[in-house]
């Protein structure tokens, strides 16, 4: 019987979460990112926002919604949507775009400019500054990258432009001795990206979801990889929608493994695996 009414404690949450809370969190969350919470992230909702609740001391979810909803701590809507944002990412992941991406780079014009809409914590972004530079053989290429997030803290992060040495581990040696420098001392196990490419990124908060965006293309290129997941087909199709005439007549679209952007919109076609190009009706409006 002990062992019994143990298991029944351990299954008591320090917050009171109800379906209605959770209802409440999906579509504010939906309404504010455009990310659609499925069913089975429960037990996820509760254990970010539960972090929240302890930060701010507000002692039930209702209370806390309620404060979010009424706008009276503004402050806490960044934090919140941070807190449901998911940030998975690593150094050239899905490495089969870059060689497609440096071959598309030799056939434009410089200088070139490239778009990585999900920048996270900037394994991505600085991934393609280092295929941008290894393709025209500088640190100081005729090129740009512009990389957004949602999330501010991933920015930051993203911004400074240090990781753990094991972050690298999947890379060349010659490539991360190129592009990263090691910490020594207090910043022993960490590298730093090179100035040379950190300066070649430009870091911004964006909300795809936001009438208007603080970027100007056209692009050469746009990174949309694992970030249409958290979407519904509706919101997908009017994001990319508006990527259209923010690329040039002959960009790509990069899209993640598991996404296929052909549902959403008429205005793309299939170029290669989870790479995408305007149609020809599209390219030439652009």
């Amino acid at each position: 019987m002990k062992f019994v009414a143990h298991n029944k404690l351990e299954t008591i949450k320090e917050f009171e979460f109800t379906v209605r809370d959770f209802e409440r969190v999906r579509a504010i969350i939906y309404k504010r990112a455009g990310i659609a919470l499925a069913d089975s992230k429960h037990e996820m909702v509760y254990s970010r926002l539960a972090r929240r609740l302890r930060a701010t001391g507000i002692i039930s979810f209702a209370k806390y919604l309620d404060d979010l909803e009424s706008d009276r701590n503004s402050s806490e809507w960044e934090a919140f949507t941070n807190a449901l944002t998911t940030n998975l990412t690593s150094f050239f992941r899905e490495e089969h775009h870059f060689p497609l991406l440096a071959q598309h780079i030799k056939k434009m014009q410089a200088p070139v400019s490239v778009w990585c809409s999900a920048s996270s914590t900037g394994e991505e972004p600085y991934s393609i500054a280092m295929t941008l530079c290894e393709t025209f053989g500088t640190l100081t290429p005729p090129a740009h990258v512009i990389a957004t997030d949602i999330d501010t803290n991933v920015l930051a992060t993203a911004e400074n432009g240090v990781y753990p040495m094991e972050r690298l581990d999947k890379m060349s040696p010659e490539r991360a001795k190129y592009f990263f420098q090691k910490g020594r001392g207090k910043q022993a196990g960490f590298a730093r990206v090179r100035a040379e490419l950190r300066n070649m990124v430009t870091f911004k908060p964006l909300n795809l979801l936001s009438e208007s965006w603080p970027i100007s293309g056209p692009f050469d290129a746009i990174f949309c990889r694992n970030v249409m997941i958290y979407f519904d087909k509706p919101t997908q199709g009017k994001i990319l929608s508006r990527f259209v005439p923010l690329m040039k007549p002959e960009a790509i679209l990069f899209a993640g493994h598991s996404e296929n952007f052909l549902y959403a919109t008429d205005s793309l076609k299939l170029r290669g695996k989870t790479v995408y190009e305007l149609t020809s009706h599209h390219a030439q409006v652009a």
